[in-house]
């Protein structure tokens, strides 16, 4: 596990209100369950159950995210994005990684929705940042955006931000 933490980085650049973000399937600075391992790895790459709460006001909508900042490529490997959700929506239920009331980007495989951890032989723990933003817009990204590109045009946006971390250790 590297000891760079991205978004303590991106909160020193702006000061985010904070979000609180629970989940049934994952618990912060826990191993994650095999459902939400990658199907290499034993699992059914299955998004996790994810709940947020405390938006404040001005709140128009919800960007969710998995980022392991612990894969070996020097940019890390985005495993979720979903961005546009509805300011009413404060929850996602287990599996339900492209919500239709919102856009799922396509993940480091190049599917839109959730691929599950798989961290490769020899490269240790791996930390799986949960990430949900608070927007003060509804956001517009050109057709193809990557998750990377999210993440510039929501780090403009983020009114509060809240955080769940799992992890996963290869063999």
């Amino acid at each position: 596990m590297f000891s760079y933490d991205p978004y303590a980085e991106l909160a020193t650049l702006r000061d985010f209100a904070p979000l609180t973000v629970t989940s049934t399937d994952i618990a912060d600075g826990q191993p994650l369950p095999k459902a939400q391992w990658g199907s290499a790895g034993g699992g059914s790459d299955t998004s996790p159950q994810l709940s947020w709460s405390g938006a404040p006001e001005g709140t128009q909508s919800f960007a969710v995210s998995c980022f392991d900042p612990d894969a070996p490529t020097g940019s890390g490997f985005w495993h979720w994005a979903v961005y546009n959700l509805p300011a009413d929506v404060t929850s996602l239920d287990t599996g339900d990684d492209r919500p239709a009331a919102g856009v799922a980007l396509r993940n480091e495989s190049g599917e839109p929705g959730f691929i599950g951890a798989g961290p490769p032989p020899g490269t240790g723990v791996h930390r799986y940042f949960f990430v949900v933003d608070a927007l003060d817009t509804v956001l517009e990204l050109p057709e193809g955006a990557t998750p990377a590109i999210l993440g510039f045009n929501r780090h403009f946006h983020t009114l509060a931000r809240g955080i769940l971390v799992a992890t996963a250790t290869s063999d």
